[in-house]
């Protein structure tokens, strides 16, 4: 039996851009998120759960509410596209012991999202060594197809990778403004944090030369009602 998936209204198909990467085309969400339609695989980066619980350990107060933010930014996206995959580009947490202050509520959560579905959680930087109580399995990378999920971008080609954060600066309407985006030059991408708490690095930093070469790459920006392709030249 053939399932008909639903089409996209005009208001979804508003809030998302199409990019490629090795010949694959990904739809890129306005929540940060990235979709590969043909194999119903979501992925988000650097969602740093537990980041105000660890910087109230160290005596900066932020309020608690990061994990919580998150954690319903993307159960909404899951619904929205209903993969049958995702994976998170680690740094999923913010430090080694930030799965360990997950409260019950923000378990559930994770739980739920995780049920009819595989989850994939890539190690990062800040949590190397995730537990298999999370659900889901632990990975290094993933490799489909053409593509390389990882978390550490090497510039490489076909390869997805987070870790860097990037931001854009743009001028619009006579002031400059900051916003998350994907940097992609169609080789290679590296996608936005997805953590409300997250910070970012331009794309104009010399890690991003790096990886890309000169800044002739796009930024996809992620703006108020939809994302915006402006090339990296143009941002500062």
């Amino acid at each position: 039996m053939q399932v008909m998936r639903a089409q996209p209204s005009e208001n979804e198909a508003a809030r998302a851009a199409a990019f490629e990467v090795a010949g694959v085309a990904f739809v890129a969400d306005l929540s940060g998120a990235l979709y590969w339609e043909t194999q119903r695989l979501l992925v988000v980066s650097d969602l740093h759960l537990e980041k105000g619980s660890s910087f109230a350990a160290r005596g900066v107060l932020l309020p608690p509410y990061d994990t919580a933010a998150t954690l319903g930014r993307l159960a909404a996206v899951i619904a929205r596209h209903d993969p049958r995959m995702v994976i998170a580009l680690g740094d999923s947490f913010h430090d080694r012991e930030a799965h360990a202050r997950l409260c019950e509520p923000d378990r559930d959560t994770v739980a739920a999202m995780q049920t009819g579905r595989e989850w994939i959680w890539i190690a990062g930087n800040h949590d190397p060594a995730l537990p298999s109580s999370l659900g889901g399995i632990v990975a290094s990378e993933v490799c489909i197809g053409p593509i390389a999920f990882r978390h550490e971008p090497s510039g490489t080609f076909g390869e997805i990778a987070g870790h860097l954060h990037p931001k854009a600066r743009v001028a619009t309407r006579g002031r400059a403004t900051e916003r998350r985006c994907f940097a992609s030059d169609g080789e290679r991408a590296v996608m936005p944090a997805f953590g409300a708490y997250a910070g970012g690095l331009s794309i104009r930093d010399e890690a991003f030369t790096r990886i890309f070469g000169a800044p002739d790459f796009t930024a996809h920006v992620l703006g108020d009602n939809r994302v915006h392709a402006i090339v990296a030249s143009r941002c500062y």
